[in-house]
């Protein structure tokens, strides 16, 4: 028994709006990959640019917001008290090599907050005239928050180089990052200690730029081979 010809015509109409969805799916997920690898391109040239200009932190940054690509890597100035003193065990310097560090809570203003890593945690004792009403003046290296933690928390010691794990500990505002002091300074009298260098600077995005573009041939390959296979199936049934 023949079926109706406006059923027909529905089941068709039907088949090919999935065909054309389904398509349609396939290539917005290549242009999405598109977009991953000129991310992955623009983030690999802010990894690895170190712009030596010194600026202000307030005027790239601010407590309680994330970062933007911009100001990572961007050398800073800031001055302020420090209110608390902790050990980072594990950390990698530039050539691999596994240390602890020391990391003090820089209050910055009334309300502000920021890491800073200050040099090895074995050379705390020579900066010991620090005392907490003292402005320090910092300039150093911005850094993303690390991902990984290295140690566990417990009292004095933090996990990762990341305000977030001590935001349970203070009620200021906290910047995102921290810094890696080159200089450390107070009335113009700069403290001498060894300095620590950071691990290499990777991109936050993960894979690699052409793996990246491949996915985008295979998407827009499956978006041309579902458009096809309607064509196909009538060419072998006639």
């Amino acid at each position: 028994m023949r079926q109706p010809k406006s059923k027909n015509l529905g089941s068709r109409i039907a088949a090919a709006l999935a065909v054309l969805l389904l398509a349609s799916i396939f290539f917005s997920l290549g242009i999405w990959q598109l977009d991953r690898a000129a991310a992955l391109k623009a983030s690999l040239v802010t990894a690895t640019t170190v712009d030596q200009n010194i600026v202000s932190l307030e005027s790239i940054a601010s407590a309680n917001t994330s970062l933007t690509p911009n100001a990572l890597n961007r050398q800073v100035k800031v001055s302020g008290r420090y209110i608390a003193n902790f050990k980072a065990p594990n950390q990698p310097d530039a050539t691999g090599k596994l240390d602890d560090w020391e990391v003090s809570l820089l209050q910055v203003g009334s309300s502000g907050g920021i890491l800073v890593v200050r040099g090895l945690w074995s050379e705390r004792l020579l900066n010991s005239g620090i005392e907490q009403p003292m402005v320090i003046d910092v300039v150093g290296q911005l850094h993303a928050r690390q991902d990984g933690d290295r140690a566990d928390n417990s009292p004095g010691v933090i996990s990762r180089l990341d305000s977030a794990v001590i935001v349970g500990i203070t009620d200021i505002d906290l910047f995102d990052g921290y810094i890696l002091a080159v200089r450390e300074g107070h009335n113009g009298d700069e403290f001498l200690r060894t300095r620590v260098s950071a691990e290499k600077l990777v991109s936050r995005i993960p894979g690699f730029y052409w793996q990246h573009l491949s996915y985008v041939v295979i998407w827009w390959l499956m978006a041309g081979v579902v458009l096809y296979l309607p064509f196909y199936r009538r060419k072998v049934a006639l």
